[in-house]
């Protein structure tokens, strides 16, 4: 029979892991706003398409790759696209398919925006635990989601 109830161990490594994350995104994404007028999830599409070749990809890429709903990442693309930061064109051969290309001004804000996010993860996350607690924190969080390559 399943407990059912979590026992006090599980409860406080789910609820540190919650917290933690809307605390730690919560901060990234008031500084990103705050310093280049943009939001985390904004920040987090523009970076993906930096790291793309041809700095392109299609909706259904950056969906997955932002674990945004398709209608989520359209309406964020279409905000994007509206700031000229990425431009959105046909697929060659295949209508269907629009890939969202990144702009020269959305290339220069990323890079921008890119110190800022990175010193905030240094503040808020990894500056606050040893290279020992890192090691674990990633192998923990590995074991439930798996290896990943940054994409």
């Amino acid at each position: 029979m399943t407990p059912t109830r979590l026992d006090e161990l599980e409860l406080r490594a789910w609820q540190s892991l919650l917290h933690a994350h809307h605390d730690v995104v919560g901060r990234l994404d008031d500084e990103l706003r705050e310093r280049h007028g943009i939001t985390f999830s904004e920040y987090d599409v523009l970076l993906r398409l930096t790291r793309a070749p041809e700095r392109a990809l299609t909706m259904g890429e950056l969906a997955e790759r932002t674990m945004l709903s398709p209608s989520g990442t359209t309406r964020l693309v279409d905000r994007l696209e509206a700031s000229e930061l990425l431009v959105r064109r046909p697929v060659p051969g295949d209508g269907r398919v629009a890939l969202a290309t990144l702009t020269p001004h959305g290339v220069r804000l990323v890079r921008t925006a890119a110190r800022t996010h990175l010193r905030g993860i240094r503040e808020h996350f990894t500056g606050r635990l040893t290279r020992r607690q890192l090691e674990q924190v990633a192998s923990a969080l590995e074991a439930i989601a798996g290896e990943h390559a940054p994409h």
